[in-house]
């Protein structure tokens, strides 16, 4: 099985918990902690965890926690050959949750992603020709979203995009036809659609989501909806359908999209379809959010046992 190369940034997550009521105009006394984030670091331990082979193509900075980061990567399996190390390359996420387990309160510092677009430059065809597919975190920069387009084009590679702020997708409507599946959530769906869905019913949801992306040549798409579960579309083959959200007790929701997203296209690159790929993703979603890591944990036969 060939690797899945993983495009994108690490980040470092301060987050808070608190130990009773979150009240965000008062102290709070809780506990602190820091774990290795980003949600690219994050698909690519998912994926090594899931038994599924990956390449994590990043930027660290040459300091005690970014070795600390590359170590456990690599404990974990995540082949790291194209890792380079560069100053100011790693992002920060201080974040807040509340006594639910949710984010109250999030302020995010981007790295200098200019020593990736050199990586790409410089080693992308090789990396691209070398891999079985792509995952592509699209927020960096599109000049680096628009080289690993046309590198994927050329050595006919699926590309899976991770979104973040959005940017550069709505900048560059033209990049959604280059995608293989694309996984968002329902309020990046409504920004992408001009549209509001939260709430809305899952059917409602559906029904834009089918005509949302044959108008916009997007070829598969799943949105998720929280504990609404999710919604899936594939305008190839017109598969479509709504896969329930798994009960989980609720410790930390900040990984639950990044999990979503790896279960899904580590069960789409192992030949599962897109409705087993959407309901693979809300089981391992559910298995994080009962973590306080940003991570699935190890599991075995992730893809082989699955229903």
């Amino acid at each position: 099985m060939a690797n899945t190369a993983v495009f994108g940034s690490v980040f470092v997550d301060i987050k808070g918990f608190p130990f009773g009521e979150y009240r965000p105009r008062e102290r709070n006394v809780g506990d602190v902690k820091i774990v290795h984030g980003g949600v690219c670091r994050n698909v690519a331990e998912n994926l090594a965890n899931v038994g599924s082979p990956v390449t994590l193509v990043t930027m660290f900075e040459p300091t005690a926690i970014g070795e600390d980061v590359r170590r456990r990567l690599g404990a974990r399996g995540v082949d790291m050959r194209y890792a380079v190390t560069a100053e100011a390359s790693m992002g920060m996420w201080l974040v807040v949750l509340n006594e639910a387990g949710d984010v109250a309160g999030s302020i995010s510092r981007q790295p200098d992603f200019s020593a990736m677009e050199n990586l790409v430059d410089e080693r992308g065809d090789e990396i691209v020709e070398g891999c079985g597919a792509v995952v592509l975190e699209i927020d960096m920069r599109a000049s680096i979203a628009e080289k690993v387009f046309a590198l994927a084009e050329k050595h006919r590679k699926d590309v899976y995009v991770l979104v973040g702020n959005m940017s550069v997708i709505l900048q560059r409507p033209e990049f959604l036809s280059k995608v293989r599946l694309f996984i968002l959530n329902e309020n990046e769906a409504g920004r992408l659609f001009g549209l509001t869905l939260n709430p809305a019913k899952p059917e409602e949801v559906l029904e834009v989501v089918r005509r949302e992306a044959a108008a916009r040549h997007i070829r598969e798409i799943i949105v998720t909806l929280g504990a609404q579960g999710a919604v899936y579309f594939d305008s190839v083959t017109g598969e479509s359908g709504h896969i329930s959200a798994e009960p989980a007790r609720m410790v930390d929701s900040s990984g639950a999209g990044d999990a979503f997203f790896s279960g899904a296209v580590a069960a789409r690159i192992n030949g599962k379809s897109l409705g087993e790929a959407a309901r693979l993703g809300t089981r391992l979603a559910a298995l994080t959010i009962q973590s306080e890591e940003s991570n699935c944990p190890r599991i075995e036969n992730f893809l082989e046992n699955a229903v």
